[in-house]
């Protein structure tokens, strides 16, 4: 399926919220590297997916009811073994279940457990004034304590895509840091200039959450995603 028919599913359907299986299809079907994530419907396959893709394995509970998955305690990191595995896909299922009673939940998403990076949140929100605008920041949580992002409305081009790098003030943490190696600064402003072309070219697109995004030395990759649709 591709990304416009996940969307126009979504539409018939009238559901606003993609799955995170869903965004990372869209988004890597437009060139944005996202780590792999697969749906697993039961534990036993919640097993053999992790056996595929390789331990370690991060479980994510996927609901289009859930949007705070670590909150509902619908994350695990780092797991090694098929019991590792089993024990975290009960624990899921049962928080979320427990929290989130009438939650329609599918099963759980099953990704291998990216190498650490520097923490970066990009994505496009609906402004009432300006339309679709882009945004680019520092990650994680810390997006949430400094707020250290820079916006641009859509489209934008090359050297604002540069500016809303240079703007933000952690810009150091993506030049090296205290011995870090520095990120691939060109690849972050080709993921930007990828996104705003979609956002631009698609109608019905409400929302794109990014975070976390790891940047690495070459390249970067989207760990956490999610896409908000405009329903009718």
């Amino acid at each position: 399926m591709t990304g416009l028919e996940i969307i126009k599913k979504a539409g018939e359907e009238k559901r606003a919220v993609l799955t995170e299986i869903e965004a990372k299809h869209i988004l890597t079907e437009i060139g944005i590297n996202c780590t792999a994530t697969l749906l697993a419907a039961s534990k036993r396959e919640a097993v053999e997916l992790s056996e595929k893709i390789g331990y370690p394995v991060v479980l994510k509970i996927s609901s289009v009811d859930i949007t705070h998955k670590s909150d509902a305690g619908g994350v695990k990191v780092n797991l090694k073994s098929q019991d590792e595995v089993e024990r975290a896909f009960d624990q899921i299922m049962e928080g979320a279940r427990s929290r989130f009673p009438s939650a329609n939940i599918e099963g759980v998403s099953v990704q291998a457990m990216a190498k650490p990076g520097v923490e970066i949140i990009m994505g496009m929100i609906r402004d009432a004034s300006f339309g679709k605008v882009l945004m680019f920041g520092l990650g994680g949580v810390l997006v949430e304590v400094l707020k250290d992002v820079a916006f641009r409305i859509v489209p934008i081009e090359r050297n604002d895509a540069v500016e809303m790098i240079e703007e933000i003030k952690g810009r150091k943490l993506l030049e090296g840091y205290r011995g870090q190696e520095p990120v691939d600064i060109a690849y972050l402003q080709d993921m930007l200039l990828k996104l705003s072309d979609f956002v631009d070219q698609t109608p019905g697109i409400e929302e794109i959450d990014m975070n976390p995004v790891f940047a690495y030395k070459e390249g970067a990759a989207v760990v956490d995603a999610r896409i908000i649709l405009s329903v009718d």
